[in-house]
């Protein structure tokens, strides 16, 4: 029985395929450790989205063989799927490289060694595999792949390809099955689910329609772009009694020149206007959010109007990240780029004004009735994790040892909220 380490770097979605990776393996007799000493295989789902990413994904694999000279490298994911534009990247010592339609038929692969990444381009079927993980109360459905849009900073096309819709039918099989193991939440996750049903003229409320069906109790969205949060969608979501009000917009900026050079196809005053919107139709709704700071060109006076703009906002948080430099992309060959050292200082002032927000939000929702998700009970603190629809984690004590997937409405005034 050979065994194998797993690691899967970056987004939820790369999570989740990583999941399936172990799960296939597992199916055909490999057994996974969690020591890479004992490991015959040690399997790399790696992310490309930043320079960081790519450096990790180079330590990660020197750093395996150095503490197992015998072990076997397998790369898998965006940065095999963009191995051509990564020149620099020492590929010498990885036995086996496969992209990221390969990788979820890694039982094809795993014996073999050498170069199989296909020309993500020329996928135009979604490929998929589902898994229910049993170890947790919300479960994610990938719904789509790839892109459709070029901004200028971003290589996922390049690693994910064209947009992908899953069937509506496949959706639908995929959650009457959760339903069945008594899971209450989904997630509906892809790398822009607002692109969904496009290559059918159908449109992401289409399938949300069809969710509404299920008996399923609650679901969540991925990251949307703002002008994807038409009237008609917000008003339908804000019908729901299913719907988890926690939305996470992919701003990337509050400054009309910086989106325009990023090749963003909406205005400040759109994403204004949405979360305006979202505030007028929702009860205390969680709104977060992607910035990109330091882009070429972004100079003191761009970021501090992203920055005034985010402070009136109304936002929950701000997830927000250092630009960085992606070869072959548009932006990689702008002029100005901007100093690591001044990113960083903008980085940290927004990320302390995040915090401040999310204080913010906590205090607004402390005493007010909500539904929870009541998650699992920790062996050390013998306290519950449970989950708002809104996305406030907390955590309480109860004696009953038998309460994991249960949904409660609680006064959010004696737990601890974060």
């Amino acid at each position: 029985m050979k065994r194998f380490y797993l690691k899967s770097l970056g987004c939820k979605q790369n999570q989740l395929e990583g999941q399936i990776i172990q799960n296939e393996l597992k199916k055909i007799g490999y057994r996974q450790v969690d020591n890479i000493e004992n490991a015959d295989i040690y399997i790399l789902n790696s992310c490309t989205v930043t320079s960081h990413s790519d450096s990790q994904v180079n330590y990660l694999l020197n750093h395996a063989k150095k503490i197992n000279s015998n072990i076997k490298l397998v790369l898998c994911g965006c940065v095999a799927q963009t191995y051509k534009q990564h020149e620099s990247f020492d590929y010498s010592n990885i036995d086996l490289i496969l992209g990221n339609s390969e990788k979820i038929f890694i039982e094809k692969y795993i014996e073999k060694n050498g170069l199989f990444v296909d020309d993500i381009f020329k996928k135009s079927e979604f490929e998929g595999k589902f898994l229910i993980n049993p170890d947790t109360t919300r479960v994610s459905i990938k719904i789509q792949d790839g892109c459709n849009n070029r901004c200028a900073y971003c290589i996922i096309p390049y690693a994910r390809g064209n947009s992908r819709s899953n069937s509506v039918e496949n959706i639908i099989k995929q959650i009457n099955l959760i339903i069945e193991k008594n899971i209450k939440e989904i997630v509906l996750t892809g790398i822009h689910i607002g692109q969904w049903g496009n290559e059918w003229n159908l449109s992401l409320i289409d399938l949300l329609k069809e969710i509404e069906k299920t008996s399923i109790s609650r679901y969540r969205l991925g990251s949307l772009y703002v002008n994807e949060l038409d009237d008609e969608i917000i008003d339908f979501l804000s019908k729901s009694e299913k719907f988890c009000p926690h939305f996470h917009l992919s701003l990337q900026s509050m400054c009309d020149k910086t989106l325009k050079n990023m090749n963003r196809k909406y205005s400040v005053k759109q994403s204004m206007d949405v979360i305006e919107k979202l505030h007028k139709n929702f009860a205390l709704p969680y709104l977060g959010c992607d910035i990109i700071v330091g882009f070429p060109d972004e100079l003191d006076f761009d970021f501090e109007e992203t920055y005034e703009n985010l402070k009136c906002a109304k936002l929950s948080s701000i997830h927000c990240f250092p630009y960085s430099k992606r070869e072959k992309t548009p932006a990689y060959y702008m002029e100005n780029q901007i100093q690591d050292s001044i990113k960083k200082q903008r980085v940290d002032k927004i990320i302390a004004l995040s915090n401040e927000l999310h204080d913010k939000f906590l205090k607004q929702n402390k005493n007010t009735v909500q539904e929870i998700l009541i998650e699992k009970k920790s062996p050390k603190t013998g306290l519950y994790s449970a989950m708002t629809k809104n996305y406030i984690k907390i955590y309480f004590e109860d004696k009953d040892d038998n309460l994991r997937h249960t949904l409660k409405k609680v006064c959010l005034n004696e737990f601890e909220l974060h």
